[in-house]
């Protein structure tokens, strides 16, 4: 079946999470991503662990969890982009490439003559995406981002944990490094636009991405509120900063959440809990009022909930259509049957014997669907098959490079 991206070529230079991620999303998407690294090392995740997998071969040390998360689909090829022997490999599969995807310091890739006007110059077609801390141009264009640092800055930590008039406010990063994965998507979708583009106007171009650019674009409602009232938002904890109720309570056995959105759920959730004289009370009758007595509102729902167990207030709640939901943790939400019917739990077989637990792809098409055609590769596993069957080298030149360290 064919996939959407089938025969788009990838040449990824990126390491690490959000260069990696978009190029996962790629090749799930059908396009074939060969993976630079660096001989001997590689990525820098496959050391970032443990979790390792344990593989099947004489090598002691596994695949990290964390590469695996990131790089399914994708040839793995060596090469020391430092050497002009190294550099010319990469130009040469340049010229035969759709996107090629970097995330090195600001003037590297022109240090290497591998920059977009090198590479273009060579390929006029070529979709160029540059990933970075903070972008091509601007005063901190030559620092390192790291997802941590850009959280912080980008005022994501400043609305991120409880509240500072409780017991463990202060400023919180999210579980996850979402600034590196919301910046993989966000050039997942320039790519994805540029090859559109494309079709049309014949010619490629550069894509500029940066993480702290990508942190303050989707700090989204939070943003716009401050820039319409002017009040520098706070953290609300589990709370909603527009909405009330829509946060955590707790009932008599555990933690769940109400995310109300409207006053007739709003309403609902009252008849459900027999307090009808609360939706009814004008200080409660819309968000608005909500909003202004909220800590007397909570104090009532908080009562009321206190006194019921977590299955008999969602049984409740889901009666009446007010949307809600338990608190899972990682391993009940990836049991949860909802998700496995939804089949987002695979196992693809690894080259070194063993099978590497993978998330699927949410994406769902109704003709082309994702496929999962490679497992994450093991260092340097497909150098001898890219450079013979994409370049035409022989055995023996290949030999010649891997003995003086170019691949």
């Amino acid at each position: 079946m064919t996939s959407p991206l089938s025969g788009i070529r990838v040449l990824d230079l990126s390491r690490v999470l959000a260069g990696p991620w978009s190029t996962q999303l790629l090749a799930d998407l059908g396009a074939d991503v060969i993976k630079i690294e660096r001989p001997i090392s590689g990525d820098d995740t496959r050391g970032w662990g443990p979790p390792f997998l344990e593989c099947q071969d004489d090598n002691p040390i596994g695949e990290s969890a964390y590469f695996l998360s990131a790089n399914r689909g994708k040839r793995s090829l060596t090469v020391d982009i430092s050497s002009s022997e190294g550099q010319e490999i990469i130009r040469q599969l340049a010229e035969k490439a759709d996107v090629f995807v970097e995330n090195y310091k600001v003037g590297d890739m022109k240090r290497y003559g591998l920059d977009f006007a090198s590479l273009s110059a060579l390929n006029p077609r070529l979709v160029y995406c540059s990933i970075t801390g903070f972008g091509q141009t601007g005063p901190y264009k030559d620092r390192a981002g790291y997802d941590f640092v850009v959280q912080a800055m980008g005022g994501l930590m400043s609305i991120t944990g409880e509240s500072d008039d409780k017991n463990g406010g202060g400023a919180q990063k999210c579980g996850v490094p979402i600034s590196d994965l919301m910046t993989g998507m966000y050039s997942t979708v320039a790519v994805l636009s540029a090859l559109l583009e494309r079709t049309i106007s014949g010619k490629g171009q550069q894509i500029d991405m940066s993480l702290l650019d990508t942190q303050v674009a989707w700090l989204a409602n939070q943003a716009s509120n401050y820039l319409v009232s002017g009040v520098e938002p706070k953290r609300w904890g589990n709370a909603h900063p527009n909405l009330v109720p829509y946060q955590s309570f707790n009932a008599k056995d555990g933690e769940f959440i109400v995310a109300v959105g409207n006053d007739r759920q709003f309403s609902s959730l009252c008849l459900a809990l027999d307090l009808e004289s609360v939706s009814t009370d004008e200080r409660f009758r819309t968000n608005t009022s909500r909003l202004k007595n909220r800590d007397v509102l909570v104090h009532k729902l908080s009562q009321a909930f206190s006194k019921l167990p977590v299955s008999s207030c969602l049984d409740m709640l889901e009666q009446v259509g007010v949307p809600c939901g338990p608190i899972l943790t990682i391993p009940q939400a990836l049991e949860n049957e909802h998700v496995l019917t939804r089949e987002m739990r695979f196992e693809l077989l690894h080259s070194r014997g063993s099978r590497a637990p993978q998330i699927a792809n949410p994406i769902k098409f109704s003709r082309t669907p994702v496929s999962y055609r490679r497992p994450p590769p093991a260092l340097g596993e497909h150098t001898d098959e890219v450079l013979q069957n994409e370049l035409g080298w022989s055995s023996a030149k290949i030999d010649q490079l891997r003995m003086q360290g170019t691949i």
